[in-house]
């Protein structure tokens, strides 16, 4: 079992990465329209794949539709609202060392003083980070990764790219995500101490708990979208856009009736809708 799992998380690496360079091979091979508006309509869209990807989003709604939907919708309403927010901050301290990497690889050290200032507080007081006091003291949790850092060293996102399960993403970020996965302290321990399955448990409990909080939001966004695949496209774009920026983030979807400048903060998954 445990030779199994690590199979497959290092098989899931490689898939990233390929991933990753597919994107790069088939953007730069896409032919530039020649007509004028249609040439400014393929820059906007940043989307050369975009058969490909709409492809990827539809099996990423089918497999939402089916697996990630419904176990959300149990965990939300079987978990008291209190023990959802205390898994939400349980999993958001357990990403500190990363957050804190990525503060100091930005420069940002007002930033680090922050996330080590978070972590001490909820680690101490918050009962090992359950509880979230730093928070009520006014040091709100602030994502960071290594898409992010790539981002502020001048990387450009290259073009538009729609993963299986992970859902919508880029070169950029896709670099970041395989970064992470194997410099996460907390898996390479998990890793070295044939923990294997809590790299997998961590992600499947993170994706389930970001979907129950936008059960709602997700539906009426798509209720509301005539193309709920460009709509996510754009919104992904604006908020990770928004996230270099060290924009605050809730990992909340916004609702379609606020505008992104007034709560920029998307998250994932809806198997396709995901950070």
């Amino acid at each position: 079992m445990i030779s199994k799992t690590r199979e497959i998380l290092h098989g899931a690496r490689i898939a990233l990465v390929l991933a990753a360079l597919s994107a790069l091979v088939l953007g730069g091979c896409a032919s530039v329209p020649n007509d004028p508006e249609e040439r400014k309509a393929y820059y906007e869209t940043n989307d050369p794949i975009e058969p490909v990807n709409r492809a990827i989003f539809s099996f990423n709604q089918g497999l939402d539709a089916v697996i990630l939907k419904p176990v959300a919708s149990v965990y939300k309403q079987v978990l008291p609202q209190t023990l959802q927010d205390g898994i939400r901050n349980f999993l958001n301290n357990l990403r500190t060392p990363l957050i804190l990497a990525n503060n100091l690889l930005q420069g940002d050290i007002d930033g680090a003083h922050q996330t080590i200032a978070r972590f001490t507080t909820n680690s101490i007081i918050g009962f090992g980070g359950f509880g979230d006091p730093a928070g009520d003291l006014g040091v709100k949790y602030r994502s960071e990764d290594f898409g992010q850092t790539l981002g502020v060293w001048g990387m450009g996102e290259g073009p538009y790219l729609m993963l299986p399960i992970f859902g919508p993403s880029n070169p950029r970020d896709l670099i970041g995500l395989v970064v992470e996965s194997v410099a996460d302290p907390i898996d390479i321990w998990a890793d070295n101490t044939d923990r294997d399955a809590i790299p997998i448990s961590r992600l499947l409990l993170r994706g389930i708990d970001r979907r129950a909080r936008n059960l709602k939001t997700i539906d009426e966004l798509e209720k509301s979208s005539l193309d709920f695949y460009a709509t996510v496209r754009s919104l992904y774009r604006q908020v990770r856009a928004d996230e270099i920026r060290n924009g605050d983030t809730d990992d909340t979807i916004p609702s379609p009736s606020i505008s992104l400048d007034e709560d920029p903060a998307l998250a994932g998954p809806r198997a396709q809708v995901i950070k």
